[in-house]
């Protein structure tokens, strides 16, 4: 699989949305520079009040550029950073891959998907109605977030839109993401 990333952005401070930056640097073991999610241990404010000491499986957030094309007709007019992503990529069905994919990010940056994010009440305090438009159901009732994937930072390196993603499925059995 291959695919490519449309943008790149990130926050000093805990903010909803993402500032769109021409590069991001990616730190092994810690996550995007400079951003406010980057760390050892868990920085999400929810996380953080539960247990400070849990480690950072959200080092990195990543959404599919089709899920704003998604959206759009149900007229949510959504643009890369604003859901607080770092990366927004396309190509690549990101809710599809199992838990220890690897994602090569450019020449040097690689990302493992350690799970889904689990979307929460400020996206409707950002869009009213939003979260119910990224969640869906199974046939069988199960939920299906759409809100993007977490990752770890296992290489570092710099990250830019244009740059191509590939990625590495995990032995099998794959394990299917679930929330982290």
């Amino acid at each position: 699989m291959t695919g490519r990333i449309v943008a790149v952005a990130q926050a000093r401070g805990h903010h909803f949305s993402k500032k769109l930056v021409m590069s991001i640097r990616l730190i092994a073991g810690l996550g995007v520079d400079g951003d406010a999610h980057a760390g050892v241990t868990v920085k999400h404010r929810s996380r953080v009040a539960r247990d400070p000491n849990q480690p950072n499986l959200r080092q990195v957030h990543l959404i599919h550029q089709e899920l704003f094309d998604e959206l759009r007709p149900r007229g949510f007019e959504i643009a890369a950073g604003d859901l607080g992503e770092n990366v927004t990529t396309s190509g690549i069905d990101l809710l599809a891959l199992p838990v220890g994919a690897q994602l090569r990010l450019g020449a040097d940056a690689i990302v493992e998907i350690t799970g889904l994010r689990n979307p929460c009440v400020q996206i409707d305090r950002f869009r009213p109605g939003l979260m119910a438009a990224v969640l869906d159901r199974t046939p069988d009732g199960g939920l299906i977030r759409k809100s993007g994937v977490m990752g770890v930072v296992l290489d570092g390196g710099d990250v830019r839109p244009g740059d191509a993603i590939t990625v590495t499925l995990p032995p099998l059995p794959h394990q299917a993401l679930g929330v982290v």
